[in-house]
């Protein structure tokens, strides 16, 4: 019996299972075995496996999160990861390696493909920062939450006559942050891709008030830069050498109440936004994918990522993908400033 792997790396995200879920389903109609393997690159690294069969995959649909567990191991920053994830394809005799995460996950898998391994890789990001599809999976789930909790905090603001100042995920993207302030109504929305003038921030908030509004919504992404610079939790690097970002809103809230003379209140949406059952734009989404990524290693096209373009699913290089970030470009935030004040 002919053999695949499977493994979800990065941060989890909603839609995770349903992309387990639709590759061992596909997999098992072709009469392969599927190893799902432990917490990312770790677990193909350390061998850490389990069998997938479609009694371990019922009932994960809804389910948040992954069954897998993930990490964000960096197979090459660890001792002799390369080798050793070679050396599992060799004792499993795998046919094909499924890579489900996002830049640093796919960037790993691209290197692999490039060594010779048959790697495919399924877009996964709730930033929707991945370039070469439209969108991933877990970004809907992330996006409705975000915009929930705008709409929660709208009526909290008016009674209080309150500056509420809401952060969102989005490390080097404002895609959650752009799209949940515009469908949450919020009066400001600060995002990484443009640095933040507190200045005119603070002078739109006064316009607002002005005109006889007594509270103002101001959604902030983690990435947003104050002065050119990010604002971080810590400075120590992953293996991916990213830093831990975190801290924005409270910033930004402190600033905003000391120039305005507004009682201003921070919400920080955090992990929140990761967690708990996805949309079913997400379970399509997150199925329709692992279907692509199985159909990808039949034709053995490695090196090839499933991505939704319009309403259909291809598939593109590796290498395309996680070249260039997909950031918010600057007619789509043009628009949006449309509804500040």
């Amino acid at each position: 019996m002919e053999r695949i792997g499977i493994l979800t790396g990065g941060g989890d995200c909603p839609g995770l299972n349903a992309v387990i879920r639709a590759a061992v389903r596909t997999a098992l109609l072709a009469d392969w075995e599927v190893i799902g393997f432990r917490n990312g690159w770790r677990g193909i690294i350390e061998n850490e496996f389990e069998i997938l069969d479609s009694r371990a995959v019922s009932g994960i649909l809804p389910k948040g999160g992954t069954i897998l567990g993930t990490s964000r191991t960096n197979p090459y920053k660890s001792p002799k990861g390369v080798e050793k994830i070679k050396d599992t394809f060799r004792e499993h005799n795998l046919i094909g390696l499924i890579a489900i995460g996002g830049e640093d996950t796919l960037g790993a898998a691209n290197k692999l493909s490039k060594e010779g391994l048959p790697v495919v890789g399924v877009p996964k990001t709730i930033d929707n920062d991945l370039n070469c599809t439209d969108y991933t999976f877990g970004f809907d789930t992330a996006l409705n939450v975000a915009m929930e909790c705008i709409d929660r905090l709208h009526s909290t603001a008016e009674s209080h006559n309150r500056v509420m100042v809401v952060e969102i995920m989005g490390r080097h993207a404002g895609w959650i942050a752009l799209e949940a302030g515009l469908a949450g109504g919020a009066d400001v929305i600060l995002i990484p891709e443009v640095p933040v003038d507190i200045d005119e921030v603070c002078s739109l908030i006064k316009k607002r008030h002005s005109r006889g509004k007594t509270f103002s919504i101001v959604a902030v992404a983690e990435g947003a830069q104050l002065n050119h610079q990010d604002v971080k939790m810590e400075e120590k690097l992953d293996q991916f050498g990213h830093v831990r970002l975190g801290g924005i809103g409270n910033t930004l809230g402190e600033m905003i109440e000391k120039k305005t003379g507004f009682e201003t209140r921070v919400t920080v949406l955090g992990h929140i936004q990761r967690g708990g059952s996805p949309t079913a734009f997400d379970r399509v989404l997150g199925t329709r994918f692992g279907v692509k990524a199985v159909e990808l290693i039949k034709a053995k096209k490695f090196g090839r990522m499933a991505s939704l373009q319009g309403n259909k699913i291809i598939d593109v290089p590796l290498e395309d993908a996680v070249g260039v970030l997909k950031t918010v470009p600057k007619d789509y935030y043009d628009m949006a400033k449309v509804f500040f004040g």
